[in-house]
């Protein structure tokens, strides 16, 4: 039997009342054992508060003016019970979940027709994203309604919070990699590397279900799917990164800029913010000077854009979002605000992962795969007064 969305909803009212990781970890493992394999990566991002997987390229785009306008019209209840509710919880979901309970009597035949689905409402989500042209405001309204209208309170709550993309239920990335690891009997490290290696934990989940550790243990890097980044861990001073990596170590500038992944097949180029979002129209000249310079087939490289003046000094991180946020008329933009890139670590080369070499012999590679594209500036030391004096 398909596994319905208010099972999901009930789990994470369940873990939204409390703060015990455990306690948490073990309500949501309990849950995904019981799912279907196809059923496991829209539950599990659902519970993390996304429509889609991590790397996807969907959006609802829909705005709260949209969401709130829709209930009103759906509920035809007076609109001061939502901002009461609202005024005392401080969260959408629970202020809709209010508004729901007060139409209750009026929706209990509606709902004894027919239970949503996980399945369904992915379904109903991947149309909603996929609405485009004309009159599509009207259709996607039309599709947020009827979904909706199939909800119960506590269905319409979580509904509109994976609409708003805040769960606000501490049930993070980290804590559903344990649980994944405890359902399906998985070594957590094994779970975490395939999660960063695949970009989603969700299709970890699937894939540990129907396959199993050793299946998750030969995973690799998919080119044009963007991966969690690496990064980096704080230290409060000099003496400290020294003594954490034995005695010696690399340090870096760090940049005034974005940063950025950057995947390769063969003349296509793609590159990735670190939200994982497409960047890659609003930085051609980045695609061209990748085409140019990297001559490998495949390659993940990352690294760090830069905005800089006609004279090629770095500008302020403002300018450079001015770049990012632009897709249409790039040519006079890129002209007046130019970019930079300096690469700084290589993760994936024609066909094998490199994340489990030293960091250093993955620059070493970086180095010899960039062409002239520069890496960002480092020196090596295991003295603290040249690393201070390089700072």
């Amino acid at each position: 039997m398909p596994a319905l969305f208010k099972s999901l909803a009930e789990l994470l009212e369940k873990i939204e009342g409390t703060r015990k990781r455990l306690q948490m970890i073990g309500m949501a493992a309990e849950f995904l054992k019981d799912l279907e394999a196809e059923e496991l990566e829209p539950a599990v991002s659902m519970i993390l508060g996304r429509p889609f997987p991590k790397w996807s390229q969907k959006t609802l785009e829909v705005s709260w003016a949209t969401l709130s306008e829709i209930l009103r019209r759906i509920t035809e209840v007076d609109w001061n019970i939502f901002l009461e509710a609202f005024s005392s919880t401080g969260d959408l979901g629970s202020a809709t979940k209010a508004v729901f309970e007060k139409t209750k009597v009026k929706r209990q035949a509606l709902l004894l027709e027919k239970a949503l689905t996980i399945a369904e409402v992915r379904h109903t989500l991947e149309a909603i994203a996929e609405t485009a042209g004309s009159g599509s405001r009207e259709k996607k309204e039309r599709l947020i309604a009827a979904l909706l209208s199939q909800a119960s309170p506590v269905e319409a709550k979580y509904l509109v919070k994976i609409f708003i993309g805040e769960m606000r239920t501490g049930f993070h990335e980290g804590l559903m990699e344990q649980t994944v690891a405890k359902a399906f009997e998985i070594p957590l490290a094994t779970v975490q590397k395939a999660s960063m290696t695949i970009g989603d934990i969700g299709e970890v989940a699937a894939m540990a279900k129907t396959e199993g550790k050793e299946r998750l243990s030969r995973v690799v890097f998919k080119v044009f799917r963007p991966v969690k980044l690496m990064l980096a861990q704080m230290a409060d001073d000099v003496d400290e990164a020294l003594k954490e990596h034995g005695g010696e170590t690399a340090f870096e500038y760090k940049y005034d800029g974005a940063r950025v992944q950057i995947h390769k097949h063969g003349e296509e180029v793609r590159v990735f913010s670190r939200r994982l979002t497409d960047v890659t129209l609003s930085l051609p000249e980045i695609v061209e000077t990748v085409k140019s310079n990297i001559g490998a087939n495949e390659i993940i490289i990352e690294g760090e854009v830069i905005a800089v003046d006609n004279f090629g000094y770095p500008l302020p991180f403002q300018h450079l979002m001015r770049r990012f946020k632009r897709v249409h008329e790039i040519e006079d933009t890129a002209e007046k605000i130019p970019v930079r890139l300096y690469l700084f670590d290589v993760l994936y080369l024609n066909g094998e992962s490199l994340i489990s070499l030293p960091y250093l012999r993955r620059r070493q590679v970086l180095a010899e795969n960039a062409g002239g594209i520069p890496l960002t500036t480092q020196i090596i030391t295991k003295e603290r007064k040249d690393a201070e004096k390089f700072l």
